[in-house]
């Protein structure tokens, strides 16, 4: 992962980090096929409410990997969660 830091007198600076890499990762192709899957089905239920518990189920995914979509898709602003837990569709503006 690159990080873009700020040196003194405002010069960019490129900084490379490197992680072990987790063996719970899943595959690239398996990843973005999920994250899609999931994305469309809100996509075709705007309406769509489900908790972390309810979309494991509804998806059919392990728990830890539910919450790796969902909170991929929150941070990437189509998703938010609700102060119950709920994870819902962002408005969007026409």
């Amino acid at each position: 992962m690159r990080q873009i830091l700020q040196a003194q007198g405002g010069d960019l600076m490129l900084r490379d980090h490197w992680h072990r890499r987790s063996p719970n990762r899943l595959p690239d192709v398996v990843w973005n096929a999920t994250v899609h899957r999931v994305r469309s089905e809100f996509e075709e239920m705007p309406c769509l409410r489900v908790t972390l518990e309810q979309a494991r189920l509804l998806f059919g995914l392990p728990s830890q990997t539910s919450g790796w979509v969902l909170s991929r898709l929150a941070s990437d602003g189509f998703l938010m969660q609700t102060g119950a837990g709920e994870y819902v569709r962002r408005k969007t503006t026409p």
